[in-house]
């Protein structure tokens, strides 16, 4: 389930044995971290390790009509994930997801900031 807080990384993106990930895949074969690690938690088990764990001050704000929660999630982050993939990055953290209505028909509002999981201290973005 998607929710604040989620951490989703790109299924083949390369990560140490410390960052574990569900069998679920979300939109282009993302997958989310095990047991719903907070970001500061996986952050110090990846410098633990030698990696480091990049934060874009971006944040990505997407939405999606519908009458499906379900499927307006799956849009919305679809649409995120596009975004943090042209910003050549391997992470996404999500912030908030709310369920509104404008004159009736409901809506997802997603926001989320790009991440990066690598080993070494200099974005490479690969």
């Amino acid at each position: 389930m998607i929710m604040s807080g989620t951490i989703l990384i790109a299924k083949d993106a390369p990560r140490p044995p410390c960052v574990q990930v569900e069998a679920h895949a979300f939109p282009d074969a993302w997958v989310s971290v095990a047991q719903n690690l907070p970001a500061r938690e996986l952050e110090k088990d990846l410098v633990a390790a030698g990696w480091t764990f990049f934060y874009l001050a971006s944040a990505v704000k997407t939405t999606a009509f519908g009458f499906d929660r379900t499927k307006m999630i799956h849009a919305a982050l679809q649409r995120a994930i596009t975004n943090v993939s042209l910003q050549r990055c391997n992470c996404v953290e999500i912030d908030d997801v709310s369920t509104q209505s404008f004159l009736g028909l409901s809506y997802i509002s997603l926001t989320a900031h790009p991440r990066h999981i690598q080993k070494g201290a200099t974005f490479s973005g690969q």
